[in-house]
């Protein structure tokens, strides 16, 4: 775990600087912190499904998510203000670079015909955003105590100014991007 995050501090910084011509290692951009969400549509029905999204994601990532609640009423859906529709967690530090690793050496590999993540998935400020179709990709969770597959959209912040420096940062940490 710490040998990624030194990784980042050396090899990382050094290359980055080299590329895009940095005259401090302050000008490098990192991650800042690591989104997971995970929309539970049926929680509204059954209270249950919400609490076995809150158990798979906190094995997932480690630590309680927040639960996220509806903030307006929306008849179609049969949705009222303030019910529980969803569930995320905001990673940072070390558990923000240990869930990284995990994605990308053991989790990403484990999803069938995986060519390779989607390369212009950026948002235009240095931010990558992905969806993951099922949670049975992760090594911790098993695959007889699931009720339902759920999929999750994970975020990863960066402090970059473009999608070029982002791209980079994540190609260097090991972002098996699609050619």
């Amino acid at each position: 775990m710490s040998r990624l995050i030194d990784t980042y501090r050396n090899e990382i910084v050094e290359g980055m600087m080299k590329k895009f011509n940095y005259t401090n290692k302050l000008q490098v951009p990192k991650i800042e912190k690591i989104v997971i969400n995970m929309g539970v549509g049926e929680a509204k029905e059954n209270q249950k499904a919400m609490d076995s999204a809150v158990s798979d994601l906190t094995i997932i990532a480690g630590q309680k998510p927040l639960v996220t609640k509806a903030k307006k009423s929306v008849a179609a859906f049969k949705l009222r203000e303030g019910m529980n529709i969803g569930t995320k967690v905001t990673l940072r530090g070390k558990r923000m670079y240990e869930f990284l690793d995990r994605l990308v050496n053991l989790s990403l590999p484990r999803v069938r015909d995986f060519r390779g993540v989607n390369p212009n998935s950026f948002d235009g400020r240095g931010n990558y955003a992905m969806g993951i179709k099922e949670q049975l990709i992760f090594p911790e969770i098993e695959y007889d105590k699931i009720d339902k597959i759920r999929g999750m959209d994970i975020i990863i912040v960066t402090t970059a100014n473009t999608d070029e420096e982002a791209r980079e940062l994540l190609t260097q940490f090991g972002m098996p991007f699609r050619k």
